[in-house]
């Protein structure tokens, strides 16, 4: 029989081999499997997991939080959770031709303000419950017009490079501010302007996004609002939704114009951008400003990802090199698709199986 869910949250003692944290570590909320929430059996799969990776060679990424990540990602399956955990270490090493945490100390997006003329997709302040907001348009995506100014495998490392510092610094922080841990991101999906044929058209570049987060960062989804959501499309998330694990459902809410009032009961007015019904009109635009408690020196701490264990320059993006109009190199090879039931991590795209990714 299953032990009983915990009904307030436990402390749990850290490791400091692997569990080197500075933020609060308590979920705030109870949840099964999450840190403060979980039985027995579940600390058991923990160590379990952690000592065959260790038995595998593995040294980097075994803190709890990560390993249960990755247990909720595969329902406490060890086998299966340890099988993602290697798939994501082996691409994190390998990506881009330098590794994850290289590219993201060196990747500079110098073309961003023109590429979110086309495609806004940022983090901007919390939402009630202080996770990070983030905030995808994709009315005016196109994709022929973004080649003119970037690479899809340029705009795919960005949103490596955003996932990443998603994770640290600004989930740290946003855990400093409201004082428990937080793991996840609370994500507006714009469809204003997005009928089917602009779906179709970027098809293949949104399940390249899709597959990067469904395979390499498990359970970075909070809350999910669609908005603006075209005719029929309700009706076509009723379906898939009956496949979809009960948890990922309850987090994902889609809405048509009318979104303003329930959107406003999660996100305060004050961090919610004008356009969207809320109060906040940053300098220069929400959308470039970046403002949220990780801009809080208080609250801030160097990333992890900031100290960098090599020291020669020939490990580094080239961010002078931009296509020529003509360019059109998809670099959307992100690996092959998870199974439906894993939670994308910040923002899943319009994609026929977007919603269906708990």
């Amino acid at each position: 029989m299953a032990s009983k869910l915990p009904e307030k949250g436990k402390e749990w003692q850290l490791d400091p081999k692997y569990d080197d944290y500075e933020f609060p570590t308590i979920a705030p909320t109870p949840q099964n499997g999450h840190a403060g929430y979980t039985t027995p059996e579940q600390d058991a799969q923990v160590h379990q997991l952690r000592a065959m990776l260790e038995q595998a060679g593995y040294t980097k990424n075994l803190d709890t939080l990560t390993m249960l990540r990755f247990l909720r990602a595969r329902k406490f399956d060890v086998e299966l959770s340890k099988q993602m955990f290697v798939d994501s270490e082996k691409w994190r090493k390998e990506y881009a031709g330098i590794g994850v945490e290289e590219l993201v100390r060196t990747f500079q997006y110098k073309e961003r303000p023109e590429v979110f003329k086309y495609y806004p997709q940022y983090y901007h302040k919390t939402d009630k419950d202080g996770r990070p907001l983030y905030v995808e348009q994709l009315g005016n995506v196109d994709l022929t017009a973004l080649r003119k100014i970037t690479t899809e495998e340029r705009m795919l490392q960005n949103l490596v490079c955003e996932y990443e510092k998603m994770a640290d610094p600004r989930l740290p922080a946003c855990s400093r501010k409201a004082g428990y841990l937080l793991e996840t991101s609370c994500t507006i999906t714009d469809l204003k302007g997005v009928g089917i044929s602009k779906a179709t058209s970027v098809y293949g570049y949104l399940q390249a996004v899709s597959a990067l987060s469904q395979n390499y960062y498990p359970e970075r989804l909070g809350k999910l609002y669609v908005i603006n959501a075209p005719w029929g499309f309700s009706s076509v998330f009723g379906f898939v939704k009956r496949f979809l694990d009960p948890v990922t459902v309850s987090k994902i809410h889609i809405l048509g114009s009318g979104y303003e009032k329930e959107l406003l009961a999660q996100v305060p007015a004050e961090n919610l951008p004008k356009q969207f019904g809320g109060k906040c009109d940053c300098p220069g635009g929400c959308a470039l400003s970046d403002a949220g408690p990780w801009q809080d020196p208080e609250l801030v701490r160097p990333a992890k990802w900031e100290k960098r264990e090599e020291t020669t320059d020939d490990h580094a993006i080239d961010n002078t090199k931009l296509p020529d109009p003509t360019d059109s190199s998809a670099g959307t090879g992100a690996g092959a698709r998870g199974p439906e039931d894993v939670e994308p991590a910040a923002a899943p795209p319009l994609a026929p199986h977007a919603p269906a990714a708990s």
